[in-house]
């Protein structure tokens, strides 16, 4: 499989619609069977039905099928996830879809196509972030300096109420942003020491019962779920493990972000392992009333947990320490 970048010009979008991006990627299958444009913008890649249909080698009514189910069972949402343009093909506006929607189709037709485009498509985004900040890393530090300008601005001004609130929030949430990938991309992610105490663990017999659950939330096979071995006990018990009575991961951000790693790494389950590993970690957090935060907001947001999710899947072993203390970081409600 590989993926050439091409620059080819695209149509304009009809007034009303917004457009995903001019840039087009060419994909090409490993055996040559698949030639795909796909379009990349806002940070993902956009196919439309007739793509992923050619892609996962399924009639377009399969397609449109798994689709509405994605949509009507609130597993996406359309309105973040679906762009509407014109193309020069089409006499009226087409839809496209975005990474997070091509991987949930993927799921459902067990295609190994799948598979193979989520990683091109991955290393992809990834080439295009790491470029892109390498190139941008000034203007980023710029744009921090002048948020925190902002920030000092809001104190000092005579706003009140929800609209000081309001804004400080806004200036609050960019700058951890960027603070957090400026540590990122130079390995200096600190270590915090998060929430201490007694935690809720979660049983074998209760993720079992997940699984169960998401298995037949899926519509999946016989396969979705199947155990290795005992290895889901073994990471079960692994995040409350102590070394000379002394807890390895003291802090509950700690035993959540090694959950989702050990989950998502280790492959306990022949199928279905990064939705079942996200879908744990999501219930340890609300096992442990952390899964909001005192405001009703999310500590962290759901394409942060799809993006942290397959970072984990790609990323090398020695990249461990560096991904689990981000994962700290989102997941603190004080985000120190």
């Amino acid at each position: 499989m590989k993926g050439e970048r091409k620059s080819l010009k695209v149509t304009e979008p009809a007034q009303g619609y917004s457009t995903p991006g001019g840039e087009i990627i060419l994909y090409n299958a490993a055996d040559g069977s698949v030639n795909l444009e796909v379009r990349f913008g806002q940070d993902t890649v956009w196919l439309n039905q007739r793509q992923m249909a050619e892609l996962f080698q399924r009639e377009r009514s399969v397609i449109t099928k798994h689709l509405r189910n994605i949509f009507e069972t609130g597993e996406l949402d359309r309105e973040s996830n679906v762009q509407k343009m014109h193309i020069a093909t089409s006499d009226k506006p087409v839809e496209l879809f975005n990474l997070d929607v091509i991987i949930s189709v993927g799921y459902r037709v067990n295609s190994k196509r799948g598979t193979q485009f989520r990683i091109w498509a991955t290393s992809v985004l990834r080439d295009h972030l790491l470029k892109g900040y390498s190139v941008n890393e000034r203007r980023l530090k710029e744009l921090n300096q002048a948020i925190r300008l902002m920030a000092d601005v809001a104190e000092r001004s005579t706003l009140i109420g929800d609209e000081a609130a309001g804004l400080l929030r806004i200036v609050a949430e960019y700058s951890f942003a960027l603070d957090l990938l400026d540590a990122y991309d130079h390995q200096a992610v600190k270590k915090i020491q998060g929430t201490q105490g007694p935690v809720a663990a979660i049983t074998i017999k209760e993720a079992r019962g997940i699984v169960n659950r998401l298995r037949k939330h899926y519509d999946a096979g016989s396969l979705f779920g199947q155990e290795r071995g005992g290895s889901l006990a073994g990471i079960l018990e692994s995040i409350l493990q102590t070394f000379d009575g002394q807890e390895l991961y003291p802090s509950l951000e700690g035993k959540s972000a090694h959950l989702l790693y050990f989950l998502v790494k280790n492959h306990p389950f022949v199928d279905g392992n990064k939705r079942i590993a996200a879908t744990l970690f999501l219930w340890f957090l609300q096992k442990n009333a952390a899964l909001y935060r005192a405001d009703g907001t999310k500590p962290i947001a759901d394409n942060a947990l799809v993006a942290m999710t397959l970072l984990i899947a790609e990323s090398r072993s020695e990249e461990k320490d560096l991904l689990t203390r981000v994962l700290v970081h989102l997941i603190h409600p004080e985000r120190s």
